[in-house]
């Protein structure tokens, strides 16, 4: 009968896998929901109780507790950044395609709070980032630069412009929630984009097109 038959080598390794990886999963979400609450003060034993899992299990995947929010705000921006370029992979104009992702962003931030509130407590040292929303940012307003849609002279100037704008965006929505968000993003997309060298009756028209529904977002290891 199956029930009497010994579990293979590649059996017992995929369970063990799975365990690890589900044990990882847990102290990413437990990071999370501290940064969420810009709670960084604590310890790896907060970390492990809050994940519950044994204290021991931490180093096994993380060297330190910094090295595991890190790791936890990279995955939300992962998600967020993910998202965006599903939604805009069949716009052709690179402008349109800039202008709709500020304005969902600005949007998500009442939707998707806790994830919201990770990047903003987090905010500043992912302006500086190899990967994540920066290196998003760069790859979207290059290629309005390149096919002419955004009058830019210096590029990085630009994105200060544009990462500033989005972490205050986030900011203030998280402070004002009776706020309307979808005003207040386009408000601001308007001045992203003018900033970016777009005239005024484009911006008009990019501001008015219609915004897709985002589907609902899970954090890694969330179900």
């Amino acid at each position: 009968m199956d029930s009497d038959r010994t579990p293979t080598a590649d059996g017992v390794a995929s369970r063990s896998e799975r365990r690890k990886q589900q044990t990882r999963q847990a102290l990413i979400r437990a990071a999370q929901q501290f940064l969420a609450e810009g709670r960084t003060a604590v310890s790896v034993l907060d970390i492990t109780t809050l994940a519950d899992v044994g204290t021991g299990s931490f180093y096994n995947h993380f060297a330190t507790k910094e090295e595991l929010f890190d790791t936890a705000v990279m995955a939300v921006v992962d998600v967020h950044g993910a998202m965006m370029d599903e939604l805009t992979a069949d716009i052709e104009d690179p402008a349109e395609a800039f202008a709709q992702s500020f304005r969902l962003t600005g949007r998500l931030h009442r939707q998707f709070p806790e994830l919201s509130r990770v990047i903003v407590n987090r905010g500043l040292g992912m302006l500086t980032a190899d990967e994540g929303l920066l290196p998003r940012a760069r790859r979207d307003v290059g290629a309005a630069v390149r096919a002419g849609r955004f009058a830019v002279a210096d590029l990085d100037l630009a994105l200060t412009v544009v990462s500033g704008a989005t972490l205050a965006l986030a900011k203030l929505l998280l402070d004002e929630p009776d706020r309307d968000d979808a005003a207040a993003a386009d408000t601001v997309t308007a001045h992203v984009l003018r900033a970016l060298g777009v005239t005024d009756e484009d911006i008009a028209t990019l501001i008015a097109l219609p915004l897709p529904t985002p589907a609902h977002v899970t954090l890694p290891g969330q179900s």
